[in-house]
């Protein structure tokens, strides 16, 4: 038997805390899940799975942020969904009773499937039982949390195309310029500069960058400078 996304809290807060991404954006969101934008929108739309955090106008920038554990949760329920043929009104029927054991039931629940029908532990004794159809059987099924948690340090990797490079994004370090692939200012790397860093030593204060960065930040900061 292999848990699908139960783990202590303790755990949790390990697996958020520092290296891990503690929150993320739609786009992010699909890439980890493999959803569609469509269906994270219907879904929440519908109520059938609402982020942790949202503002009320959804169709302002960014206004669904989703925590560590919205995103297992979209994973299992996509795992269901694309590999194991369950349909989305047995989900909903599934996500009304486990409501009732845990307000984050498709992250914390241990699930399993037969015959398109999801099954889990039932907590009074300890059997596995057919969510809707309250039979009683015995198989595994699916890993979740870890291959959520190795998914997202997969997003914190820079793509070669973006060594010695610089951009900016609205809604990255305040619109500022920073490396691109990171969230390090062009200004920092020049503060450590002027600071009488080499450029090997910048790279030991922010081991994901290369020399190519330092230099195209320096580059950067110092065209900004003129043209100001």
């Amino acid at each position: 038997m292999v848990p699908s996304a139960t783990e202590s809290e303790a755990d949790l807060s390990e697996l958020t805390n520092g290296n891990v991404v503690r929150a993320f954006g739609g786009e992010h969101v699909q890439r980890l899940t493999a959803l569609s934008a469509g269906q994270l929108r219907y879904w929440d739309a519908t109520g059938f799975f609402e982020t942790k955090w949202a503002y009320e106008n959804r169709r302002s920038p960014h206004s669904r942020i989703y925590s560590f554990k919205d995103v297992v949760g979209l994973r299992v329920l996509s795992v269901l969904r694309r590999d194991h043929k369950v349909s989305l009104p047995h989900l909903r029927e599934v996500a009304s009773i486990l409501s009732t054991y845990s307000d984050t039931p498709w992250a914390d629940t241990v699930l399993y499937v037969l015959n398109k029908q999801v099954y889990f532990k039932e907590p009074e004794t300890g059997r596995l039982r057919g969510v809707t159809t309250n039979q009683y059987v015995a198989l595994p099924l699916l890993s979740v949390m870890e291959d959520v948690r190795t998914r997202s340090e997969k997003l914190k990797e820079r793509q070669s195309d973006q060594i010695g490079k610089v951009e900016r994004h609205r809604y990255v370090a305040h619109n500022a310029w920073v490396l691109a692939g990171t969230r390090i200012p062009i200004n920092a790397v020049r503060r450590f500069s002027e600071a009488g860093y080499s450029p090997s030593e910048i790279v030991r204060e922010y081991p994901m960058l290369t020399e190519d960065d330092v230099a195209a930040a320096l580059k950067r900061a110092q065209e900004l400078t003129r043209a100001a």
